[in-house]
């Protein structure tokens, strides 16, 4: 019985010591990202020195080269290229929209979606037809759709608390509704822009090529601008939109994601990945969409780098290149894994803004897995990141759960309630990243990695 106890004693203590060490790490993963942050600054030069970098362009090259000298200058035991064969889809010329109300001529603020066709080279006008779910089209059917707009105006559900599924919930209209619309030979989609607030921006996005070749002309429309339209039909039904764009797709050019490697000191060919994508839509400069993710995840190696921190696994940041119109780098990235025959303990994702964290998402847990979270849940909880929850990952890290078995995919959760606001618009700049939320997500992911590399998930 005595031995007994002892045994628990020194369980007890042994358990309690290594918290104590976890949590004093913690406290100095905080103190260097805080102090000696390098996140901002470097997303300050992507986005001010490089700009847009849409894949394919000469920009997303840019960030490519400067990328590599960057992790290359913290010192990394191994930095390198993949290659990738990306989209390359340009906007062209500004876009126009016009909404003709009889003798009314009122301009309004579109976007072409990305990987949209065209409109005659002296743009579309046809009259509209108000849609709000996609099953719409087949009700209706070719005998009322053919030669007219289609205006999917379903708005965001406002009474989801995550704002994230809200997105969800509208995003089919832009992704599916144009190349489904066209089956039925409309003359254009204008689809409300993705946003849970009323503004003049309209947000871009990527939406499906069709299959079978046909494609019509679509653009996203401000949400301000969306139900002024929406308002004004209900008035006069026979009203007429006209719109203008002159995008093309060119051919795949080849690009490539961007990896840097501090090497494990016990198991070198086990590996943790973070990572964010370094491509961005074309109308600013990507900052929260993904610069800050990008740069997070790099400052996320950089802290523990500058600690002195020697990692049982290899950790390995990755600037994925092509998330926006393709997940081109993602999917790259998980064939090479599989190819390399890589054994992947988790990958990390940042790629929902740079705003305040507050914890992080799971894929891939047992339920007992995630009852042990509860432990690294009161380490996170002095930084306000302890919302350790299940379901989480990215784009980039998706394709890694078909080809690596094992694998946990984790997104970092920031606060979501200001990122549709600026999410795939011109607003997308760096003057609207907040230097202390980047800097304590970077912090976040750091010490996140740090406690995987210590302890694993058991």
């Amino acid at each position: 019985m005595k031995l007994k106890f002892t045994l628990f004693a020194f369980l007890i203590c042994s358990t309690t010591l290594v918290q104590a060490q976890d949590s004093l790490m913690l406290r100095k993963i905080y103190d260097e990202g805080l102090v000696n942050g390098k996140a901002y600054s470097n997303l300050h030069y992507l986005c001010k020195n490089i700009g847009q970098r849409i894949s394919g362009s000469a920009n997303a090259q840019k960030a490519v080269e400067w990328s590599k000298k960057l992790m290359e200058s913290y010192g990394f035991d191994h930095v390198f290229l993949q290659e990738v064969m990306v989209p390359h889809w340009v906007r062209g010329p500004k876009e126009q929209g016009i909404i003709i109300d009889g003798k009314n001529r009122i301009p309004v603020h579109i976007a072409a979606l990305g990987m949209s066709v065209a409109t005659p080279k002296n743009g579309i006008t046809a009259e509209v037809i108000e849609l709000h779910s996609l099953k719409q089209l087949d009700s209706l059917g070719e005998s009322k759709l053919k030669g007219k707009i289609v205006f999917f105006n379903r708005p965001f559900d406002q009474r989801f608390i995550e704002t994230f599924r809200a997105y969800g919930t509208a995003g089919d209209q832009r992704n599916l509704g144009p190349a489904a619309a066209a089956k039925f030979g409309v003359a254009g989609v204008i689809v409300r822009s993705l946003s849970s607030t009323t503004d003049d921006y309209p947000h871009t996005g990527a939406t499906r090529v069709a299959a079978d070749g046909k494609n019509a002309p679509a653009a996203a429309i401000s949400t301000k601008a969306a139900d002024q339209l929406s308002s004004l039909l209900k008035k006069n039904p026979s009203l007429k939109f006209y719109f203008k764009q002159s995008c093309q797709t060119r051919p795949d050019t080849l690009s490539y994601n961007v990896v840097g490697e501090i090497t494990g000191t016990v198991n070198p060919a086990k590996f943790i990945t973070v990572g964010g994508h370094l491509d961005s839509w074309d109308l600013a400069e990507g900052a929260h969409d993904d610069g800050t993710g990008v740069m997070g995840s790099l400052e996320a190696l950089r802290i523990l780098k500058a600690l002195g921190y020697r990692p049982k696994n290899t950790l390995r940041v990755v600037f994925f290149m092509n998330e926006e119109n393709g997940d081109r780098g993602g999917i790259k990235y998980a064939e090479l894994a599989a190819q390399n025959k890589e054994e992947h303990i988790a990958a990390i994702e940042s790629d929902a803004g740079g705003f305040t964290p507050r914890g992080f998402g799971f894929t891939g847990l047992s339920s007992d897995q995630l009852k042990n979270l509860e432990q690294w849940k009161k380490l996170f909880f002095p930084y306000g990141s302890e919302r350790l929850t299940a379901g989480g990952g990215g784009s980039d890290i998706e394709p890694l759960k078909e080809k690596v078995a094992g694998v946990v995919l984790i997104g970092l959760s920031p606060d979501s309630q200001r990122y549709f606001d600026i999410h795939h618009t011109p607003n997308d700049v760096f003057e609207n990243v907040n230097k202390r939320e980047l800097e304590l997500g970077a912090a976040s992911m750091a010490s996140l990695i740090y406690l995987i590399d210590q302890h694993g998930f058991n």
